[in-house]
């Protein structure tokens, strides 16, 4: 069609995945210049309030860093399933039972110390995760049921389970009938780390941390590219197909969970409905950012956290709130076509053009 078509390189392009992210600000910000200018605002002084509310001072940090902690994890664990090929659409739902295992710690041990009952509270938020994502992870490995389908249906199970605690045997009854459970104890709190932000920020980063690292560098990391990429390959290799995708999904939905366990002993004191805030939703978005690579996802958190943060200052200045939405969604787009146009290069394809050969025909994509 208008006969020009991509053709996959032979290698991407050095530093595609950098490249992609800030050709995807860059054409966000230039967009989002020109809406701002159509609204009567001034971009200058929006982009500056932007800057200042998410990296202007130590609060503005700690907070830039609060939010992209859900972010990043939310993201990674989208990401390590997309290492092998495989899409969590249900982070959401695996944040929200990880936050319920957390505070059902919190209600079995309400007394308990602090260094006990914070690391209690998380493994179980952990185990939460991966309960959920065990049965997709189960029926795609011996049954192939698609995971995408698996995942985002048990979303709506999470929120309706979350919903009926609230409203139910967990609510509280100091609550002025509102649907949220009783406060949690006072020692259930993450310790902070600096300003606003607590030690959550470095678990997370831990985490974020580990996982880059062995996706990219370990022969476990290998092995999940292998898998994901044929299958052939993998039983080629001795690689067990059934056995990765039920580890990765399990995985992916244990560190979902965890990012429940740190929202909820975190930013928040109590369990409500609305205790996964969107997190799993925008975790994929983070994870498509960073090209669905481990190692790139916190990068990406921060930045994109750093966006959210000062799409909300900016409202402040008259910016009417889908200025910063259509910001944040210009950079996912902007990033992804740049992405493909690293790894991909358009030729012309015309009558009389000569026909790629090899691994050029395996790859070509007409547009």
């Amino acid at each position: 069609m208008f006969g020009y078509r991509f053709i996959r390189r032979e290698r991407p392009l050095p530093g595609g995945q950098v490249a992609a992210f800030a050709a995807g600000v860059l054409i966000a910000l230039l967009v989002g210049a020109v809406l701002l200018v159509a609204s009567g605002n001034d971009p200058f002084e929006a982009y500056a309030k932007m800057f200042d509310a998410s990296f202007g001072s130590w609060r503005a940090l700690s907070t830039t860093l609060t939010r992209a902690v859900p972010l990043g994890l939310a993201g990674l664990a989208v990401a390590v399933a997309g290492t092998m090929g495989l899409w969590n659409i249900g982070a959401e739902g695996q944040i929200i039972a990880g936050a319920i295992g957390a505070a059902w710690i919190a209600r079995l041990g309400p007394d308990l110390a602090g260094p006990i009952l914070i690391p209690a509270m998380l493994i179980a938020a952990i185990a939460g995760g991966a309960i959920l994502a065990l049965g997709p992870a189960l029926a795609r490995a011996r049954l192939g049921v698609n995971e995408i389908i698996t995942t985002l249906m048990l979303n709506e199970v999470a929120i309706r389970v979350v919903r009926y605690l609230v409203n139910g045997p967990w609510k509280d009854p100091e609550g002025q009938g509102f649907p949220i459970a009783p406060v949690l104890p006072e020692q259930s709190r993450l310790p902070d780390f600096f300003s606003r932000a607590n030690i959550g920020v470095l678990i997370a980063a831990f985490v974020l941390l580990i996982f880059g690292y062995y996706a990219s560098r370990s022969r476990w990391g290998y092995e999940l590219k292998i898998a994901g990429s044929s299958a052939e390959a993998a039983k080629y290799v001795g690689v067990s197909l059934k056995a990765k995708i039920l580890t990765v999904l399990v995985l992916s939905g244990a560190i979902a969970g965890l990012a429940g366990g740190i929202e909820l002993t975190g930013s928040a004191d109590r369990l409500v409905e609305g205790v996964a805030n969107g997190w799993g939703y925008a975790g994929i978005i983070v994870a498509a950012l960073a090209l669905m690579r481990p190692s790139g996802v916190a990068a990406v958190a921060v930045a994109f956290g750093a966006v959210q943060v000062g799409g909300l200052a900016i409202q402040t200045l008259g910016v009417p709130a889908a200025i910063s939405d259509i910001i944040q969604a210009l950079i996912l787009f902007g990033a992804l076509s740049a992405a493909v146009f690293s790894t991909y290069k358009l030729t012309r394809g015309g009558l009389g053009a000569a026909e790629p050969t090899g691994q050029d025909e395996d790859a070509r994509a007409t547009v």
